[in-house]
């Protein structure tokens, strides 16, 4: 429980202090850890003495390590740094290290019971997962880790009632106690609080809370707005107007005339829907073209009821709360699939958090936004005269901006609109921005082609703002825009194009990835550092060097136990080649549940939600599978063939099933579609739990030693397969990932078979 409640909050803080990208970290580091927890159990093994007392102390040391690793990745200021992250990387590991010794150990020593120990292990693991939300929602970020060190310091009482040794529980006891005394003073005080974020020190601020996917801080900026941002970071700002007055032409004209006022200068009054509210400037352009009928949808509750219905009533005028809007706390992706409703303008400018998900995955919060399924899903909900409005940063030659509009021609197609060139129009402001942070292009497509009327207002409109005009239909192929518009054969003119610009789906859906794998190194050794298409794309990198940490981490676990070993190394045949089992089992269940994480999330709303029920679930009924797994399996080889095949079965229905039945219960009630992810997963989370618990007493009677040995392996391989997962679902998508894993589940079975024949 405190392990996983430490590991998750941790990608939290990560995405807070470093960057989104190092959430990931806090993943890769629990596991690696905790292997090499495992390996040293070898060592604590063979001392004499009282292993309950032992693994005491070990849990109690573990209690006070997390509070200073809080200490320590909080200080962390100035620019990030390779050393600086290795640095933080080796301190991080250390509480999982303990962790997985305890563990390692505990196992090991309830190897005749392993069924129950299992079962209880993946319990505790469930309530981590369940408990997450609420403590970062209510407590937040470091209260949540210092709660893990409250929870080691239980741990720590236990083993030491179990010793015998009165004294060391007391002392136990007051640890947690007095870290309970910490976290009520934190609360106030914020003795431990974030002071330092991306290599800068925060602006005083009015507010700051944390939930499961954000931290939102409210500060003043120099120019007299308030500002909210998310995790030190990404920013919405608060517009300063009295609705109570009659907009003066210069407040309209600042709303209007720019690249996310278009849509309305075209369609002045429109009833809008607004995907990703935020501060409210663009409710603010739809209610300055006199709109009556404004819909905006906020996915953090933070934002929505803290500071625009909360703290910042006063100060932005009560915007979310005028009777022309309404405001929805939910996915943008999701309210619209579900909305029986149609709109003349659906609009989302600049809509990325770069805050990572509590899952610690790369995928940003809104990645399903942009999607071809989803740009589907909104052009179903327009009118005929309605209009997409898609703001993105523009570069030269342009990437995201031209990723929305292949997604627009990919989406009109399959609604019969083969005539793509007539749907579109894309406007750039901010063109000194160019080759800094970005410009800004707006993408303008329309459910049914502009007529001439739209294409006249629209060009009088962007030369008397100023904006320069990327593309209009008629005006032919002068740059990208109207090249990939008006092309004979856009398949060719995306595969050649020099950055991937293809359109993404709900099965790959990585939108801002844009360089090609081929122009990788190339892209980082002569890129602008300072741009905002540098700053997402410069993950892909740092994800293969994590992967080649991982490999070399899952190569030291397999040799480590030789060494220490030494002369008890298995003799007898096939059981070192069993041990293979153990990597294809940790790599095989975190891929299933990374992929399963991200298929399920435009089903459940949110990404937290997604993460709570699938992880859960999962290791609950594993939980329970592994409860079962001694009368069902019962120790035979052939039977658990059986339930390693029956796994790989479920799991490629899974892969073939998932998204259609997404597809079907979107519209559910939410108790429906979380019972519906249920059910679809548990199935094979159940016999996912027998083939660990089965092996471990397998190898139990063919040599007790190596069960440790087994034990790293399996969460080294895990380490592998979380990493290996984001890379997958990146190049082949997630349906490929689930099958890759349920794959990994037919490799244990070979591995059954081989070494089965070779004992005998």
């Amino acid at each position: 429980m405190a392990t996983l409640l430490l590991e998750l909050s941790l990608t939290r803080l990560f995405s807070v202090v470093f960057f989104y990208h190092f959430a990931f970290l806090a993943i890769s580091l629990a596991l690696f850890g905790f292997g090499a927890g495992g390996v040293f159990s070898y060592v604590i093994a063979n001392r004499p003495g009282n292993l309950s007392a032992e693994l005491g102390r070990l849990t109690f040391i573990n209690s006070i390590a997390v509070v200073l690793l809080l200490w320590f990745i909080l200080s962390r200021h100035g620019e990030m740094t390779l050393a600086t992250l290795a640095v933080v990387y080796v301190a991080s590991a250390v509480p999982f290290f303990f962790a997985g010794t305890v563990v390692s150990l505990a196992i090991s020593e309830a190897i005749g019971r392993i069924d129950r120990a299992y079962l209880w292990d993946l319990m505790g693991a469930a309530a981590g997962c369940l408990l997450l939300v609420p403590f970062l929602d209510y407590f937040g970020g470091p209260n949540t880790v210092i709660a893990a060190g409250v929870i080691y310091g239980i741990a720590a009482s236990i083993w030491f009632n179990r010793a015998g040794q009165a004294q060391l529980r007391a002392s136990a006891v007051l640890v947690s106690l007095l870290l309970v005394t910490l976290m009520i003073v934190n609360g106030t005080n914020h003795i431990f609080d974030v002071q330092w974020a991306k290599g800068e020190r925060l602006p005083e601020e009015r507010l700051s809370k944390w939930n499961s996917f954000s931290r939102v801080g409210l500060t003043k900026v120099p120019q007299g707005y308030w500002d909210i941002r998310i995790d030190a970071d990404a920013a919405t700002g608060i517009p300063n107007i009295d609705w109570s007055k009659p907009l003066t032409e210069a407040q309209r004209a600042d709303l209007l005339h720019r690249g996310a006022g278009l849509p309305y200068l075209l369609r002045p009054g429109a009833k809008t829907v607004i995907i990703g509210a935020g501060g409210g400037y663009d409710l603010a352009r739809a209610l300055g073209s006199g709109s009556k009928d404004v819909t905006g949808v906020e996915i953090n509750p933070i934002i929505a009821d803290d500071i625009m219905r909360g703290a910042m009533l006063k100060e932005s005028f009560a915007l979310y709360t005028r009777p022309e809007v309404r405001i929805f706390v939910e996915d943008g992706r999701s309210f619209i699939r579900s909305s029986r409703e149609k709109y003349q303008v659906l609009q989302a400018t600049l809509v990325d958090t770069w805050a990572s998900t509590a899952a610690g995955a790369f995928a940003l919060s809104e990645n399903n936004l942009y999607t071809t399924e989803a740009f589907e899903d909104y052009l179903r909900h327009l009118t005929d005269d309605g209009v997409l409005a898609f703001s993105r940063w523009g570069f030269d030659p342009p990437r995201e901006s031209l990723r929305v509009v292949s997604l627009g021609m990919e989406a009109l197609h399959r609604l019969g609109e083969n005539d793509a060139a007539r749907h579109v129009i894309a406007v750039r402001e901010q063109a000194q921005n160019l080759n800094g942070w970005g410009a800004l292009d707006t993408l303008l497509i329309s459910r049914k082609p502009f007529t001439e009327a739209d294409l006249e207002h629209a060009a009088h409109m962007a030369s008397e703002i100023g904006m320069e005009v990327l593309y209009l239909p008629g005006l032919g192929a002068q740059n990208p825009f109207g090249q990939l518009l008006t092309a004979g054969d856009p398949a060719a003119f995306l595969r050649d194009y020099q950055f991937d610009v293809t359109p993404v789906s709900d099965d790959r859906p990585f939108f801002f990835y844009t360089v090609q794998a081929r122009d990788l190194w190339d892209y980082l050794r002569n890129a602008n550092q300072s741009s905002a298409d540098y700053k997402v794309n410069r993950a892909v990198p740092l994800l293969f060097g994590l992967m080649v940490l991982c490999l070399v981490a899952t190569a030291l676990v397999m040799v480590l136990p030789r060494l220490v070993l030494g002369s008890r190394l298995p003799k007898q045949k096939g059981i070192l080649t069993f041990l293979v089992y153990f990597l294809c089992l940790g790599a095989g269940y975190i891929l299933v549940q990374m992929a399963l994480i991200q298929k399920f999330m435009l089903l459940l709303g949110q990404p937290t939600r997604a993460l709570t029920v699938i992880v859960f679930s999962m290791l609950l009924a594993s939980g329970a599978g592994s409860y079962c797994s001694r009368r069902l399996v019962a120790g035979m080889d052939g039977r658990l063939m059986g339930v390693l095949a029956g796994v790989a079965g479920l799991i490629a229905l899974l892969a073939v099933g998932a998204t259609p039945l997404v597809r079907v219960a979107a519209t559910w009630p939410m108790v429906a579609r979380v019972l519906v992810a249920v059910a679809a997963i548990a199935p094979a989370a159940f016999f996912m739990g027998m083939p660990f618990p089965c092996g471990l007493r397998r190898l139990e009677e063919r040599h007790a030693p190596s069960l440790r040995w087994a034990w790293s392996l399996n969460a080294a391989a895990s380490v592998m397969g979380s990493v290996v997962s984001v890379v997958l679902a990146i190049y082949l998508g997630l349906r490929a990932t689930l099958l890759i894993g349920g794959a990994m589940y037919l490799v244990a079975l070979l591995v059954i078979g081989v070494t089965g024949r070779k004992a005998r």
